[in-house]
């Protein structure tokens, strides 16, 4: 991997090694001021959590990353400080971790914020073991196993009349002739983590009868039968979907942003967006709350919907209890998420607030292969392309206040290749 010279490579070297960059200090003079302010500490150093980070480090908020991969937040001049963990796969040693961070650098009644899916799952179904030292922003886990797990997900959905694709959970080898006449399906996970972590994808395509065996025991390998979803596959790429995103307290949004994905890899069974635009959307919005009312949900939470173009319905694909991949696009949109679950954990005010259209979000590093192959196959107009790189109000992780992440995220791009794929 090539090495940046000069005072970049200095500030890569610390940062990999979890010290503060000189320019850190103009956030946090010491880590002994830490006693005298509520931070945040962020779980996950990716780009959710670089977002989470500036949110909060603008306002002069200490932010604490722990991470058990490199990531770009450390390079963060917004970052006071960098905890690199052995695992934050596994439950019991991420509350052992989350719980010695808090004791060591003395975090009481500091402001969690989870970035992955497992973190989310561990930090719900051990609230009680955390909620006397931190402010826990995750919802109990009585609430968060309906995002947690899609079963549940899709179960609540039915009796509530939230449409879903068509979804099948054979245990055995043997229940699977019965799907040969629904194919192609989507192989997909009940509960992400185990096998996107195996496996690199979100879902595989499934066309044959043979394929549907194959690829059922190699997922039986990764998890558990019960674990294992067969899913009608909806007609389109990431156009057809959107995402309601919200912090929500007390049944009502007080913000909200609804984007469509214009853009994302891989194309079909997107593992992310790469390019999104916010819009109004009544119909995501409505079917959204209905959904979080029901469960009592509180914080911040992302709703996937995808419009069949069969019977024009939008039908629920996911729902994320935690930071999402372009949070940070509510800054130019007018909803500063991170800040609003911040300022009402702190007792603030929150006043409430809504997304003005049309503002775009874009990874680069993702986007331009994406487009490339896009505008190669026809199925982007250079215009369009164009047009969406005048209306992005926010790149993931570019900033010209902070740029040490962005030449992070490109030396550390090999190794992003390596632990997560393309």
């Amino acid at each position: 991997m090539a090495k940046p010279s000069g005072r970049a490579s200095t500030a890569f070297r610390d940062a990999l090694a979890g010290k503060r960059h000189p320019e850190k200090q103009k956030v946090n003079n010491s880590m002994s001021s830490f006693g005298n302010q509520t931070g945040a500490l962020v779980v996950g150093g990716d780009h959710p959590g670089l977002g989470v980070a500036r949110s909060l480090g603008r306002r002069g908020i200490p932010v604490v990353v722990a991470d058990d991969q490199y990531s770009v937040s450390p390079f963060s001049r917004y970052v006071s400080r960098t905890i690199r963990v052995k695992d934050l796969l596994d439950e019991r040693k991420t509350v052992d971790a989350l719980l010695d961070i808090g004791h060591r650098l003395g975090l009481r009644d500091w402001v969690l914020f989870p970035t992955r899916d497992e973190t989310v799952a561990a930090i719900a179904r051990n609230r009680a073991e955390l909620a006397p030292y931190f402010r826990v922003t995750t919802p109990e886990w009585q609430t968060a196993k309906w995002a947690c797990n899609k079963k549940n997900t899709y179960e609540l959905a039915g009796r509530l009349g939230i449409p879903c694709p068509q979804t099948f959970n054979p245990r055995t080898p043997e229940d699977l002739s019965a799907l040969d006449s629904r194919l192609p399906l989507a192989l997909k996970p009940a509960v992400k983590e185990n096998f996107f972590y195996a496996t690199g994808a979100k879902a595989w395509r499934v066309n044959t009868p043979r394929e549907l065996r194959d690829f059922f025991v190699r997922a039986s390998r990764q998890i558990r039968p019960e674990e294992i979803l067969l899913q009608e596959i909806i007609p389109g790429d990431g156009s057809r979907q959107y995402s309601y995103c919200a912090f929500m307290k007390n049944g009502e949004a007080r913000g909200s942003l609804v984007a469509r994905r214009l853009r994302q890899h891989p194309r079909e069974f997107g593992r992310a967006a790469t390019y999104v635009e916010t819009l109004e959307m009544p119909a995501v919005e409505e079917l959204s709350l209905r959904f979080l009312n029901a469960i009592g949900y509180y914080g911040l939470v992302e709703v996937e919907f995808k419009r069949d173009p069969r019977d024009n319905r939008y039908k629920l694909l996911d729902v994320n209890a935690r930071t999402w991949g372009f949070q940070c696009l509510g800054v130019p949109a007018g909803v500063d998420f991170a800040y609003l679950l911040y300022a009402d954990q702190l007792g603030l005010p929150v006043p409430g607030c809504r997304a003005k259209p049309g503002v775009g979000w874009l990874r680069l590093v993702t986007d331009v292969p994406t487009a490339l192959a896009d505008l190669a196959g026809g199925r982007l107009s250079p215009g369009d392309y164009a047009r969406s790189l005048r209306r992005t109000g926010t790149e993931s992780v570019f900033s010209s206040r902070d740029p040490l992440p962005s030449l992070a995220e490109l030396l550390l791009l090999p190794y992003t290749v390596f632990k997560r794929g393309f």
